[in-house]
């Protein structure tokens, strides 16, 4: 009697012992789902264990197929990834990798990643990798540098506007002044002196937009009509021989912003768009995307909050491209493609959309397959509990 007691009371402690590590198994897992970087666990043999929804994505393939394959059967002979396992296998210990490209015959192109590896405990082969994509951490690490900039021309706006601007005023009357009194030949010059002054003048007051670092008056804005009247204004004007194709997520949430400021950012960049395009181009388009990606917190500089940023627009067009050496300045003042350009058109519209809490980015190339795609990401109002009706698209 006693033994089958006992033996009973094993059984029912091993079955509660089961139901419990059933249910941190399940916890544990809900919680790497929420994660936003890709998470995977290797059995031996590097044969996939687990792979959350976001490691899911980054190798474009399912769960399901991913534990009937190896490592090696996904990433591309000789990847750097398959080493590091290796070498966090033979030495029992946690390895950190910076810089990685990731191959694979299922991407167009190298993903650059940071690699965190280690033993999932003491007492198995399983290996737990994160990936973190450094495309987001570049892109936000070069939105701080823009604002930076961004800031610099700021106080330089303000000194050109006080110390340029009146000067600037008497050359222009003293010339004016003299032009009656001067034969026809001379007055040429007065002419050109008058002309270059209202050049710079105007070059200044385009500056002093950068100067006003007063708060903006917010409101709820809906994106999709800000960009369906960007696209009017466009169609009408310079984007006359282009087409404008719109591919819009109908359920994003309002955007706390300016209306009018997210107007000129936009049309900025779909005017940049639009003179992407050489003579000799065909099918010209562009086409502007918006979507909601879940996951992306941007840290608020001087400060511990972290706010999402999940609204992205993108801004694609099929033209030029931008040249490479340009590539990291593009946000930059006084950097430009345009034969008579300014370039402070891009550096206004980082202004903007940091004044909005939000990043910018431009991905480019300049080959035969040229394409340029700016990629804003945004904060939202209630990003997670208020959606748009049909009501509010109207």
């Amino acid at each position: 009697m006693s033994n089958s007691v006992d033996s009973a009371i094993k059984k029912n402690g091993r079955s509660t012992v089961a139901r419990i590590s059933a249910a941190k198994f399940t916890q544990q897992t809900a919680l790497l789902e929420t994660l936003p970087h890709p998470i995977v666990v290797l059995g031996p043999d590097n044969v996939f264990v687990y792979a959350n929804s976001a490691a899911e994505i980054f190798l474009s393939v399912s769960a399901t197929i991913l534990k009937r394959q190896r490592l090696e059967d996904v990433v591309a002979f000789g990847c750097p990834l398959i080493a590091l396992v290796d070498q966090v296998r033979r030495q029992g210990a946690s390895v950190n990798e910076y810089g990685i490209d990731i191959l694979s015959p299922r991407f167009t192109s190298p993903k650059l990643v940071d690699v965190f590896g280690g033993l999932l405990n003491d007492s198995t082969d399983e290996i737990v990798l994160m990936l973190q994509q450094r495309e987001m951490a570049q892109m936000i690490e070069r939105q701080l540098t823009h604002r930076a900039a961004a800031r610099s021309v700021s106080g330089m706006a303000a000194v050109m506007a006080h110390e340029i601007k009146n000067p600037l005023s008497g050359i222009r009357g003293a010339a004016q002044l003299l032009e009656p009194g001067l034969s026809d030949e001379d007055r040429a010059w007065s002419q050109l002196i008058c002309t270059e002054t209202d050049r710079i003048r105007d070059l200044v007051d385009r500056m002093e937009v950068f100067g006003d670092e007063r708060p903006l008056t917010k409101e709820d804005v809906n994106i999709h009509d800000v960009i369906d009247h960007v696209c009017r204004l466009s169609e009408t004007g310079f984007g006359r021989g282009v087409t404008i194709v719109c591919d819009f997520d109908p359920s994003l949430p309002l955007v706390p912003g300016n209306r009018d400021k997210l107007v000129q950012a936009l049309l900025n960049l779909v005017k940049n768009a639009a003179e992407a395009f050489k003579a000799e181009h065909e099918n010209r388009r562009i086409v502007i995307q918006t979507s909601f990606r879940p996951g992306i917190r941007l840290s608020v500089p001087e400060s511990s909050e972290r706010v999402n940023l999940p609204l992205m627009i993108q801004i694609h067009d099929n033209g030029s491209g931008v040249p490479e050496h340009l590539r990291p300045h593009m946000f930059d003042p006084f950097v430009t493609t345009k034969t008579n350009g300014t370039g402070l058109g891009l550096a206004l519209v980082a202004k903007i959309i940091g004044d909005h809490g939000g990043v910018i980015e431009c991905d480019s190339d300049d080959s035969k397959t040229s394409q340029t795609t700016f990629r804003i990401l945004l904060p939202m109002k209630d990003a997670m509990k208020r959606r748009l009706t049909p009501k509010d698209r109207g």
